[in-house]
């Protein structure tokens, strides 16, 4: 682990930017950024138009550590090159942003009101490939839709043995178990799994380092205690699908609560843009994000 990025991860002001939509996300992405199915053959093309609007994103001036800490990779784009360079090297070493590795393998289906993830059976070939391409952690998420606390242990417990295994490949896991927005329960799935996640943290040895993404809680504060746990370095949120001004909103209510969003913050940008209309859009979308999470 980098010390530098530890600090950076640890005592920066500002937010992670999530850039790891994958194969089932990435049509949707592709098409809020105006670039219909039409407009590509097959999943090379798909992945090479991601890859571009990526690069866009990345090497804008809009994009840049005084404002964003970190950013969240896909397994391709860290296979990629941003001028010459592997993707987390350019973050790294241009940006200043710390780069961050999605790991799982998307959800398996929803089963006693949860979807678990599926099974990641070449974590430890993906961990020793993000330790060459210079990652500092990684992510991987599983989604709540129901007050079930057999449920959601099952889903921390998941979330917190492959943690164990990131952790000894000597990276910090971002354990992301979303609570799904449109839960009626909502409210009730966060208590469960603020008590679910501390009792994962007490057990943790003293060097065991964690970054946790949840839900932006219905109840401000209530992962506050999370958020001061010494095995904690960051607690991060995502938007969940709430629009941007929502998120941000929502964020500015939780103290010491920062944002890791990825719709929220490309939602108004267009492969139609210039350039200048491009990096204005981003950089208003990031000053938004970054003022709410710092707030």
């Amino acid at each position: 682990m980098q010390q530098r990025q530890f600090d950076q991860m640890k005592n920066g002001d500002g937010f992670i930017a999530a850039l790891d939509q994958s194969g089932g996300s990435t049509p949707k992405a592709l098409a809020l950024y105006g670039i219909s199915e039409d407009e590509y053959a097959n999943k090379d093309e798909m992945f090479d138009l991601v890859h571009e609007m990526r690069t866009r994103i990345i090497t804008s001036p809009a994009f840049h550590s005084e404002q964003i800490l970190g950013a969240i990779l896909f397994e391709q784009t860290m296979d990629r090159e941003i001028e010459g360079m592997y993707t987390g090297d350019y973050l790294a070493e241009k940006k200043g942003v710390v780069p961050f590795l999605k790991v799982d393998k998307g959800l398996a289906d929803e089963s006693n009101g949860v979807q678990m993830m599926k099974p990641i059976n070449d974590l430890d070939e993906t961990l020793k490939r993000a330790n060459e391409r210079h990652m500092f952690g990684t992510k991987m998420r599983s989604v709540i839709k129901e007050a079930n606390p057999e449920a959601i242990k099952a889903v921390v417990d998941q979330q917190f043995e492959i943690g164990k295994k990131i952790i000894e490949a000597g990276l910090v896991p971002i354990i992301e178990p979303e609570v799904d927005i449109h839960s009626p329960e909502k409210e009730k799935c966060e208590e469960i799994l603020k008590e679910e996640i501390q009792s994962h943290l007490d057990q943790l040895g003293q060097d065991d380092l964690v970054i946790l993404k949840l839900t932006i809680p219905t109840v401000a504060n209530t992962y506050k205690a999370l958020i001061d746990h010494s095995n904690v370095v960051r607690v991060v949120a995502l938007s969940g699908g709430y629009p941007t001004d929502e998120a941000n909103e929502k964020l500015t209510e939780n103290k010491d609560l920062i944002a890791s969003f990825s719709r929220a913050l490309t939602q108004d940008l267009n492969v139609h843009q210039t350039d200048d209309e491009f990096n204005d859009t981003l950089q208003k979308a990031v000053d938004a994000i970054y003022r709410a999470s710092i707030t």
